[in-house]
């Protein structure tokens, strides 16, 4: 049976026991949460992750997306890529890899962590042919399989991208039409085939295989925007609608999925744009890519995606896809990753601040954090801080020998004011 179908049947499985204790909440409200789909907990039959709770009360995950390019091919770079990572705090890794051994480098990465891992199938389908439109709809399906087969907790699949999202993507005004790779491997194969996608026109076959295995189906967003100008148009709602519709049927044969969102997204349409999916889609969790708050700022995207994403977080997003400094300009290096994921970590536990089932444990920390610098006591501080790294090598390397930072010193505000509270209370005793 599947998670869905155990929780259905009103049994609290160790993955959600687990869930449970890792998010301080009642197991048997994760286990309704799972049985309706609006938690997803991605754990292949075959895998060996750990349990990770995704969707409503659950604190907002970090993925990180990791992988060769066929101009880039070094596994042990990817490797140390997913460790990185993980150490800094993604709570899921995706293998996007294109070049090299793809086998091999899948293997690789799902033995160096214990996270759940996600895979784009499609790109496997393609990389035996020549261009991506020479791959048949049975190695679409052969990849899912195969990737299935092979452990992998959750694939990215393009099923929205339909004729109907097609035909609006030709009637309207976008710029950059289509900037994911998978939507556009589907785009194409479509235009040049003369079909429709099979991973819309086949579902029902995508689903049974997403059961035999416990794999959770990540309904891709091929029609997300990729820049400020074609955020909230027809090709995106469009494939929202289809998105839900994919849903239902998923949840029907008791397949967990989530869902996934834009994108380039300006601040004022954020909100629309997270609870318009979450309406659509039905409750699912969902995953946003960003959303990216502004166009121009290569080299700093990973902070864009960040703004957007504590704000997509706070309005219901459960799970951000990180960016790095590279996005937009190269594959990320290992420090690329670290910072991406330190970037990102922000902007989920910000969001966690304001989200039910959430905000008293995340509140927790920054009370912590709190107390910690008015006491000037620096090692919980370090503890607590995000990056201890970091904060510990800024603040040993300007230490004037006070018990104050650098910045104030002996003119430290909390320092004066807590000495000149004490001689108050000892002129009053």
């Amino acid at each position: 049976m599947t998670l869905m179908e155990d929780a259905r049947k009103g049994l609290i499985t160790p993955e959600i026991r687990s869930v449970a204790e890792v998010e301080g909440i009642d197991a048997d409200l994760v286990r309704s949460c799972v049985a309706k789909g609006l938690v997803t907990i991605p754990k292949n039959i075959k895998g060996k992750s750990r349990a990770f709770g995704i969707g409503k009360y659950m604190s907002v995950k970090v993925n990180a997306n990791i992988g060769t390019s066929r101009d880039f091919v070094n596994i042990n770079d990817e490797v140390d890529k997913a460790k990185a990572a993980v150490e800094y705090g993604a709570d899921t890794i995706m293998d996007l890899s294109t070049g090299g051994d793809l086998d091999l480098i899948r293997a690789r990465i799902m033995d160096a962590v214990d996270v759940p891992i996600g895979t784009v199938p499609i790109y496997q389908a393609a990389a035996s042919h020549k261009t991506v439109v020479d791959m048949t709809s049975d190695d679409m399906f052969n990849a899912v399989r195969k990737h299935a087969e092979d452990g992998v907790d959750f694939v990215t699949i393009h099923s929205g991208v339909n004729y109907n999202a097609l035909e609006r993507l030709k009637k309207g005004d976008r710029i950059t039409n289509v900037v994911s790779r998978g939507g556009s491997f589907t785009i194409a194969w479509m235009i040049h085939n003369e079909q429709e996608n099979p991973f819309y026109s086949e579902y029902d076959y995508l689903v049974e295989i997403a059961k035999e295995y416990d794999l959770t189906i990540s309904l891709g967003d091929g029609m997300r925007p990729g820049c400020i100008h074609d955020a909230s148009d027809a090709p995106k709602f469009m494939e929202f609608i289809t998105l839900g519709e994919l849903v239902s049927k998923a949840r029907e044969s008791d397949v967990q999925t989530f869902v996934e969102g834009p994108g380039h997204v300006p601040l004022n349409e954020v909100e629309l744009s997270v609870k318009a999916m979450k309406e659509l889609c039905h409750g699912a969790p969902l995953y946003l890519l960003g959303p990216l708050v502004t166009d121009i700022a290569p080299g700093y995207d990973h902070i864009t995606g960040a703004i957007g994403g504590t704000l997509a977080g706070m309005y219901g997003a459960d799970f951000l896809c990180m960016t790095t400094p590279a996005e937009h300009l190269a594959l990320p290096t290992v420090d690329d990753i670290r910072e991406g994921a330190i970037v990102t970590n922000i902007a989920a536990h910000a969001a966690d601040l304001t989200r039910e089932g959430q905000k008293e444990k995340a509140r927790e920390l920054d009370d912590r954090m709190a107390h910690a610098r008015a006491e000037l006591d620096w090692e919980t501080q370090y503890e607590v801080a995000i990056d201890t790294e970091k904060a510990r090598n800024i603040r040993e390397s300007r230490n004037t020998g006070t018990d104050a930072c650098s910045m104030c010193g002996e003119l430290c505000a909390m320092k004066i004011v807590k000495s000149a509270l004490e001689e108050s209370r000892q002129k009053e005793n």
